[in-house]
């Protein structure tokens, strides 16, 4: 797995070598710089995947201090933002994703619940 780390070329990405690209979740998490809540989201972000995606991810970390313009895109209005862009459809969560639970469910990675 490779480390992620952003450069003047962009975002660098955290992805799995060993998965198909059509069966993987491309998530970029927006942040503006190195602060406590950036770092604390990414952790929370890593966990999550490796216990609930199984190698089946690829994160984007783009700082928003080194490359403003790229908030635009995705029209990200506050920071830590988790953008879900594939699978469609795209979905946001914004914050430090310290709460397993609302993650799973806004990444649609809950098993459905069985009905009696």
């Amino acid at each position: 797995m490779k480390e992620a780390t952003q450069n003047c070329d962009g975002p660098q990405a955290i992805e799995s070598d060993t998965v198909p690209e059509d069966d993987i979740y491309i998530l970029r998490l927006y942040v503006a710089g190195q602060t406590k809540k950036s770092l604390a989201a990414f952790a929370n972000l890593k966990k999550i995947c490796e216990e609930h995606l199984g190698g089946r991810y690829r994160i984007e970390i783009i700082d928003l201090v080194e490359n403003p313009q790229l908030a635009k895109g995705d029209q990200i209005l506050a920071v830590p933002t988790l953008v879900r862009r594939l699978p469609p459809p795209i979905k946001k969560i914004i914050g430090d994703l310290s709460n397993t639970e609302r993650v799973l469910v806004g990444l649609d990675l809950l098993p459905e619940r069985c009905t009696q």
